[in-house]
């Protein structure tokens, strides 16, 4: 059962990463991206080849996936930035659809559906099973209050703040001088790094990665934890990772008690509590269980009259 919960919190912890990245884009600057997928699956892709075939350690590989992160992330925004919200969704649904058969098909590189095995382990030489469970699981909760520092950080900072205008009103920080394309390029490629940062803890967690573990569903749920938690609200966003991820891993559990349904249709069922629960938060709660703090303008105080 310690293994279990251990497993658990480390998927949560990815999970909270990607749901950080999501909350730039769309909580603080508006950004709809349906891709995020797209970048999760080259991070691993990326920070496994660096390690497996190139021979890097693992930080070298994660430097990878940072910067394949980064290109990717640029490449994407640069063509389609421009584009108002739901055909910026579209593009990016499209981009994330076209990784994932890049990767099922190029076999020489990524050796498609047989899967792409990762030995190399972001742990000491030397350490048991268990220890080496919990220190996989203290470096993604590591890099997860990195992210999470770095991006409380950056609300209260200026750039977030012009970073929230363009996401209410591109006209207002564009009329006030600041370059609402450039920002929002900024954003984008800030979070596809960390999105391709998670996917490389992943993918050296779980040492095997098909080009089936980047699929839609996995975007679903990381938009869920940004809806449930509070989009704009970086805190609330990490208690919607936590919960979204204990709701669909706490419903294993039901298996027992679900015998007339096969595997597959379990697998649905899951997805179907999840949905259920995001109704509900959306009914009563539409703006997350944490809702974004309402920044109060600073009026001066009044001067003294002239004498």
């Amino acid at each position: 059962m310690d293994a279990y919960l251990v497993a658990i919190l480390t998927v949560a912890g990815i999970y909270v990463i990607l749901a950080l990245a999501l909350n730039l884009q769309y909580g603080f600057t508006g950004l709809i991206n349906f891709g995020i997928v797209g970048f999760y699956g080259l991070g691993a892709y990326a920070s496994g080849i660096a390690t497996e075939t190139l021979g890097l350690p693992f930080v070298l590989g994660l430097v990878m996936a940072l910067a394949v992160g980064a290109l990717s992330g640029a490449a994407v925004a640069l063509l389609s930035l421009r584009l108002s919200g739901d055909f910026l969704a579209i593009v990016t649904l499209g981009f994330a659809e076209t990784v994932r058969l890049a990767l099922n098909n190029e076999d020489w590189l990524t050796r498609g559906p047989r899967g792409f095995i990762i030995m190399t382990r972001p742990v000491f030489d030397g350490l048991g099973r268990s220890a080496t469970s919990w220190f996989i699981l203290g470096v993604v909760a590591l890099v997860a209050l990195v992210v999470l520092l770095v991006m409380v950080r950056l609300a209260r900072s200026a750039y977030g703040r012009v970073l929230r205008a363009i996401r209410e009103d591109d006209l207002v920080p564009a009329t006030l001088g600041k370059d609402v394309f450039v920002y929002r390029l900024q954003a984008f490629v800030i979070g596809a790094m960390i999105t391709a940062a998670g996917g490389s803890l992943y993918a050296h967690y779980t040492q095997t990665i098909t080009p089936e573990n980047f699929t839609t569903p996995i975007a679903i749920l990381v938009w869920m934890s940004v809806v449930v938690g509070g989009a704009g609200n970086n805190l609330g966003v990490v208690l919607g990772a936590l919960v979204v991820t204990a709701i669909y891993e706490g419903t294993r559990f039901l298996a027992p008690w679900l015998g007339f349904l096969d595997a597959e249709q379990i697998s649905a069922l899951r997805f179907v509590v999840i949905g259920s629960a995001l109704i509900i938060v959306i009914r009563y709660r539409p703006e997350g269980l944490l809702p974004e703090p309402r920044h109060r303008p600073v009026v001066p105080a009044p001067s003294a009259p002239a004498r």
